[in-house]
């Protein structure tokens, strides 16, 4: 059964045309990868998703929900999380608050309003004894790694209880040890249930992890598939993996 469902989605930038009539499904309970060169719309995708932008044309479905042009407060609600490519903490507040922050209403002002309730503190130190970091929750997170942040990231957008979690770039500039626990994570995750939509260039990560991949190329997709088929397809070794 399709979770999200991306139908003719189109995104016009001026005279630029960063997504054409894209579409593709996430299924219920899967790892999907979305892949594709450099400007391919992957991100562009991702923003429109998750209500950062909204499309000049094309529907979003979410459990068959029409979540197309939703601002991205109401689309979090109904159960959509992401990270980003750039890790986005707040370095000046300790590793507990960044994770806390994602479970408040009113985000960060709600944080500076109030005290942490006691119920949020006690399931962000369980989300970070999940993925390792529950020794540096009350460090400042600008003294994490940029592995590491990834994790509190992941920490972060499992506060808010989402049915599917859009990781961006999740393998990008991570030494391999950390690496290794970023993806034990998601695949932990994956087998209670968690829905995963990844935005990832690194295909050792995409062919190992992933149930069905998505191929983007000048905005546009081009095919969707097992990782066993879509490494077969002529049209992705030429537009992507033929010219890495």
């Amino acid at each position: 059964m399709a979770l999200l469902e991306v139908r003719d989605l189109t995104k016009d930038f001026g005279g630029l045309r960063a997504v054409n009539r894209c579409s593709f499904t996430v299924e219920q309970g899967s790892i999907t990868a979305l892949i594709g060169p450099n400007g391919a719309g992957k991100t562009t995708v991702f923003n429109l998703i998750t209500g950062l932008l909204r499309p000049t044309s094309g529907r979003i479905y979410f459990q068959g929900r029409d979540i197309t042009a939703m601002p991205p407060h109401r689309i979090a609600r109904l159960g959509i999380a992401r990270t980003f490519q750039i890790t986005r903490e707040l370095a000046e507040l300790t590793v507990l608050e960044n994770v806390v922050v994602h479970a408040i209403r009113d985000g960060l002002a709600g944080l500076i309003r109030s005290s942490i309730l006691q119920h949020e503190a006690e399931q962000a130190m369980a989300l970070l004894e999940f993925v390792g970091l529950a020794a540096l929750a009350h460090e400042k997170a600008g003294k994490l790694s940029y592995g590491q942040r990834k994790l509190m990231e992941l920490a972060g957008a499992l506060m808010a209880n989402p049915q599917m979690i859009m990781l961006d770039e999740p393998a990008a500039g991570v030494n391999p040890a950390l690496l290794e626990e970023i993806l034990e994570r998601i695949l932990q995750l994956n087998r209670s249930g968690m829905t995963f939509l990844i935005i990832e260039h690194n295909m050792d990560v995409v062919m190992n992890l992933s149930h069905q991949v998505v191929v983007m190329a000048h905005g546009e997709v081009i095919c969707q598939g097992t990782p066993e088929t879509i490494q077969q397809d002529p049209r992705v070794l030429d537009a992507y993996l033929g010219a890495a």
